[in-house]
């Protein structure tokens, strides 16, 4: 609280770690924390350390309660001081938390620098496919749940259902579970990466975007939601059409071409004669060689004709209604190494949907298997791998597969089954989730 000098200059954050850090570990120092505030506190004449005091007891109030036996002594001294500026706030938060699990990290870097600033109210910012972002208030008790609740409503979607929210890191991409806090969320993925960045060396600041994205494709239906289409559905299913992870006749590719270029271009007719050199935002990559440059600009112009009089958020909607058609739109795709199964080629695509775990042929896009989530009976991931068992744990097979990327595909398979266990609870007795 500044009242005596230390030898080291620490940062807040690391003040505020060893504090707080013991006490969201362990149940019986709590007390201590909020007895050692309200000591240093009490005849305390430094206005200074005062603030600082009234600023640690804010923290400590979104973090966990007193004991019941602390507690009527803590709402005391709060009470007892109805001047001080932030003593009304500390018994809100302190009243809600009595409600609430506690917190299981210390306070967030953002937490930290509100109360240094005297605010009492934190704003995020929020990222979104299409590139634009905005900022929404959180408090200390906010839940991911709660956060996701409330971008949908001032996004004015249909419904919050399959969206999520991620963090982008470094290297890494990591969606947050619904019912974490949503300052211990981010605590506990920076912090990872941190100390990874410490143990190599290097300077440990840890930079950080959060996205709100669409995470689970069900009951998409393109022109129901035009929010959630313009927004989320379009920019997330935009970059995997260009990337060629999808089967589709030339005349499709015609067609989508064509609505990508009045995206665009809209209805300035003079970019007909750039086509030709804007073909990699027109068609997968992978059937660019499957005509001539002159041939794609020939029938896209054929098309965007047939097209007249559309807008530009037409033709995103009527891209995702073609897309929607096909068994891949709104899949995730990773591409690994398999290890296990010699009838399949070493490199193979895995996609996740709603119907469960498809494997396919890169090259030729051919279906190699389907497997049903009632199918999967196990599956674990790793920093460098990850194994699917289907069939069960006794009789089945195990596709082995090598990939940086096994912790998204665990983190997604584990969304869709719970999804889909849900669903199954609806209209299934107990014990018959996974018919044989």
């Amino acid at each position: 609280m500044g009242d005596y000098p230390i030898k080291q200059v620490r940062s807040p954050l690391e003040l505020t770690d060893q504090i707080f850090g013991p006490a969201t570990q362990h149940k019986e120092l709590r007390d201590e924390v909020y007895c050692q505030i309200m000591k240093q506190m009490t005849s305390n004449s430094n206005r200074i350390s005062q603030e600082y005091g009234w600023q640690l007891m804010w923290l400590c109030c979104g973090l966990f309660p007193p004991s019941q036996t602390l507690l009527r002594h803590t709402q005391r001294f709060l009470e007892s001081r109805p001047r001080e500026p932030l003593s009304s706030d500390c018994t809100q938060r302190l009243q809600g938390m009595l409600r609430m699990e506690p917190r299981k990290l210390p306070p967030h870097q953002v937490e930290i620098d509100a109360i240094q600033q005297n605010s009492t109210q934190i704003f995020h910012k929020v990222h979104f496919p299409n590139e634009t972002e905005e900022l929404f208030e959180v408090t200390t008790a906010t839940r991911i749940r709660d956060l996701c609740h409330s971008i949908a409503k001032r996004l004015m979607l249909t419904s919050p259902d399959g969206f999520s929210l991620f963090v982008k890191i470094p290297e890494r991409v990591v969606s947050l579970n619904d019912v974490d806090y949503f300052f211990d969320s981010l605590r506990q993925i920076t912090d990872v990466k941190k100390a990874k960045k410490a143990k190599e060396g290097m300077p440990t600041s840890m930079p950080y975007l959060v996205f709100f994205m669409r995470k689970l494709w069900f009951n998409v239906s393109p022109g129901r939601d035009w929010e959630a289409d313009l927004i989320f559905h379009y920019p997330q299913e935009l970059p995997k059409y260009l990337r060629g992870y999808h089967s589709c006749s030339k005349a499709e590719m015609f067609n989508l071409a064509a609505l990508l270029f009045r995206v665009k271009a809209d209805t300035d007719r003079s970019q007909f004669v750039m086509i030709p050199r804007m073909l990699k935002e027109l068609v997968p990559a992978d059937q660019l060689k499957a005509a001539s440059p002159e041939e794609w600009k020939k029938n896209i112009i054929a098309s965007y004709n047939d097209q007249a009089g559309m807008t530009v958020d037409e033709a995103k909607v009527a891209f995702l209604k073609i897309l929607a058609q096909w068994p891949t739109f709104g899949c995730a795709f990773f591409e690994v190494k398999q290890t296990s199964e010699s009838k399949f080629p070493p490199i193979i695509m895995i996609s996740i949907s709603k119907q469960g775990v498809t494997l396919i042929n890169p090259k030729t896009k051919d279906v190699l298997a389907t497997h049903p989530f009632n199918r999967i009976a196990n599956w674990s991931s790793g920093s460098t791998f990850f194994h699917m068992t289907l069939g069960n744990l006794v009789k089945g097979n195990t596709l082995l597969c090598e990939t940086s990327l096994g912790y998204k595909m665990d983190d997604l398979l584990t969304s869709y089954i719970n999804m889909y266990l849900n669903e199954r609870k609806t209209v299934l007795p107990r014990n018959h989730f996974f018919p044989a």
